[in-house]
């Protein structure tokens, strides 16, 4: 019997039992399947967040408090802090820096008429829109003039309209809000930057002129944050040391004394955010993967059944003159044909799941030839691995003894 001859039998065999096929095909399809829309998620959620990491702009550095030490040990009980004062120092005397955007903040109730959402007020200066990056939806973002003389303006996010029951950007710009009871006119509103984690959301902002927030809501000039330019990419760690060099001498650093900010890029934020994204994808797709291993461990099962049922026609084949590679080709055949189209139908139901997940949820998705490729040899290798028993038993029976069997 030829090799052709035996992928007929074969084919003809699982035709034959075409409920118990694909009963036995369904944990391949479902393992399949889910490793696909798990890593598409993982994937799209990295790239989520290099999209909002890059739209800030490659060349922005992020300046924070850092936790003071003592004796090489970390001191929980003193917070290091950054001063208002710290900005204007990085502004007046920094070589490489093109640009100083400092933030103060504080959760805080907004009202608007009969309504009110809890948000973050950020104050800020009026250079923060070329900084970060963000792009009005309506009205116009605060001048350096109204942020000396604390006027009470502010420019909020689209989620903020939203919480305020608000469909349009021009319907809030000209009115009134109240924030700790104080009223502020909104002269703009931003439009959208995207969520990239679960734990800020950047469409969820009042911003206010920052020497506004120093004295009329939070009374402190402690920062949350100095946000810095560098010329350009090159440039960039000279603007950190730049950045270091003016802090320490700020704070009055001795020499042997460790920094108390954190100066970070965004090719820190990109390597860190990116990898703990990495890690959970690989995580549940590993957990995904379980279910291919029992998808083959049940056609493991099915296929040692289809040998005790078929043992009289294998005696009889043998008796024919298949030989013992015959047999064990036509059940691992069997055996590899099932995952493949497993795969394959996991494979369109994966990458089905990962669409509606955009469509319907709004997620983030990407499938990549990787994962596919992937997840479809993994489903043929299942197929060889545990098909290879069952074959070789099949292949192994005695003609006679199997003649004989009822």
């Amino acid at each position: 019997m030829d090799f052709a001859e035996t992928i007929r039998v074969a084919l003809g065999a699982l035709r034959a039992n075409k409920m118990r096929s694909l009963l036995t095909m369904l944990g391949i399809v479902i393992g399949v399947s889910a490793v696909i829309a798990v890593v598409a998620l993982g994937r799209g959620a990295q790239q989520a967040v290099k999209d909002r990491i890059s739209s800030l702009g490659t060349t922005l550095l992020t300046v924070s408090p850092g936790q003071a030490r003592a004796g090489g040990v970390m001191s929980f009980d003193v917070r290091s802090r950054l001063t208002l004062e710290d900005a204007m120092a990085l502004e007046e005397r920094g070589t490489v820096i093109t640009a100083v955007q400092p933030e103060m903040s504080s959760t805080l109730q907004v009202q608007f008429l009969n309504k009110n959402a809890g948000t973050q007020v950020v104050g800020t200066t009026a250079n923060f829109p070329e900084v970060r990056k963000y792009e009005l939806a309506a009205g116009r973002f605060f001048t350096s003039a109204e942020d000396l003389s604390r006027q009470r303006l502010a420019v909020v996010g689209p989620t903020v309209l939203e919480n305020l029951g608000l469909q349009t950007p021009e319907a809030l710009v000209g009115e009134d809000i109240r924030i700790r009871g104080i009223q502020f006119t909104v002269i703009g509103v931003y439009k959208s930057k995207g969520q990239a984690n679960p734990f800020s959301n950047p469409d969820d902002q009042v911003l206010i002129p920052i020497q506004t927030a120093r004295f009329r809501i939070l009374g402190s000039n402690r920062l949350r944050s100095i946000s810095v330019l560098a010329p350009d990419e090159a440039q960039i760690p000279d603007a950190m040391a730049d950045v270091q060099k003016v802090l320490r001498r700020e704070h009055k650093l001795r020499p042997d004394k460790p920094d108390d900010f954190q100066i970070r890029n965004q090719a820190d934020f990109l390597s860190t955010l990116g990898e703990t994204t990495q890690v959970f994808s690989m995580l549940l797709a590993g957990i995904a993967a379980v279910s291919l291993l029992v998808g083959g461990i049940g056609i493991m099962n099915i296929m040692l059944v289809s040998v005790t049922e078929r043992t009289r026609e294998i005696g009889i084949r043998k008796a024919l003159g298949a030989t013992r590679l015959n047999i064990l080709f036509q059940f691992l055949i069997e055996a590899v044909v099932l995952c493949l189209l497993g795969g394959g139908l996991g494979i369109l139901l994966g990458a089905g799941g990962a669409t509606a997940f955009t469509k319907l949820l709004g997620w983030t998705t990407q499938i990549g030839a990787s994962s596919v490729g992937l997840a479809f040899g993994f489903s043929a290798l299942v197929g060889v691995i545990f098909g290879v028993y069952p074959a070789r038993r099949a292949a192994g029976l005695d003609p006679i003894v199997a003649l004989r069997y009822e």
